[in-house]
């Protein structure tokens, strides 16, 4: 019976799928997204929904239940739009807060607050997000400092470093700027 030690272990397929969602996870705003989709399921809902106690039906309907609709919607498209396209993460977290606020005069209070208050992070969190950059490991580092040439200041383009070369004014020397007439 000859067993082989040498075979590298195969992952299994939870763990590539829990792998793969995670670099799906890190490379984009997924909370914003996920507030800004949970914002828009009560503001959808809520004007159709129908509230039971015991043989009373209280219904919570409004007379912009079609708006109440189509601003969660919208809050649900703009969340999968903040996952799959984050180069537009600006825009559609200015739209979810936008219709988050529109959803507190059209429909129950921005979906008894919660819907809102979803929105309202949802965007600014889809607004404040950035990129992050791949981390340079030591060697990597190493490596560029020691070819890194330092900046080399030129004058006249408003470069902060171009007056580290040089020596300042005399007292009574003006810097020169205005000096000259155009004759």
């Amino acid at each position: 019976m000859s067993t082989n030690i040498d075979a590298a272990p195969t992952e299994s397929f939870v763990t590539r799928g829990r792998l793969a969602f995670r670099r799906f996870r890190w490379g984009r705003p997924f909370w914003a997204g996920l507030f800004t989709i949970i914002a828009g399921l009560p503001i959808a809902y809520l004007p159709y929904a129908n509230l039971t106690l015991g043989q009373l039906t209280i219904r919570m309907a409004t007379t912009a239940g079609a708006g109440s609709l189509v601003i969660g919607i919208l809050l649900v498209v703009l969340g999968l739009t903040i996952w799959f396209q984050p180069q537009a993460r600006i825009f559609a977290g200015v739209a979810a807060i936008l219709l988050s606020l529109v959803s507190l005069v059209v429909s129950n209070f921005g979906g008894f607050l919660v819907g809102f208050v979803f929105g309202m992070v949802g965007g600014g969190m889809s607004i404040a997000w950035v990129p992050g950059e791949p981390v340079a490991s030591d060697a990597d580092e190493a490596d560029d400092t020691a070819d890194r040439e330092p900046p080399v200041p030129t004058p006249g383009t408003g470069s902060a470093l171009a007056s580290f070369g040089s020596t300042a004014p005399a007292s009574g020397e003006g810097t020169g700027k205005g000096n000259q007439r155009a004759d």
